[in-house]
C-alpha cells in the first residue's frame, strides 16, 4: 500500500472541520510525538483512511464516509492544536 502525507487528506479535514488543518499540530497518544497533520503518514486504501503517526506508526485517525457522513476517530491523538 501507497503511503502519502497529510496533505492528500487535506479537502476532508476542511470538509469535517470547517478550516485548514494540515497546519495544525497533533500529538501521538502512543508516543509524544508532534508535529503538523501534514507530515503524518496517510493510507488512503484502508477501509476509510488512516493516518499513522510518523515516529512510532500508530494510528492517529481514521476517516470513514458512510451514507454521506463523514466519520472521525481521533483517539490516536493525545492534542490537535491549530
Amino acid at each position: 500500500m501507497d503511503a502519502l502525507d497529510g496533505n492528500a487528506i487535506a479537502g476532508r479535514l476542511v470538509e469535517v472541520f470547517g478550516i485548514e488543518m494540515t497546519t495544525a499540530t497533533g500529538t501521538c497518544a502512543h508516543c509524544g510525538a508532534s508535529g503538523p497533520v501534514a507530515e503524518v503518514v496517510v493510507y488512503m486504501r484502508a477501509p476509510g483512511v488512516v493516518a499513522r503517526c510518523r515516529q512510532c506508526t500508530s494510528v492517529l485517525m481514521v476517516l470513514v464516509e458512510a451514507h454521506a457522513i463523514t466519520c472521525v476517530d481521533l483517539t490516536g491523538l493525545a492534542a490537535l492544536e491549530t
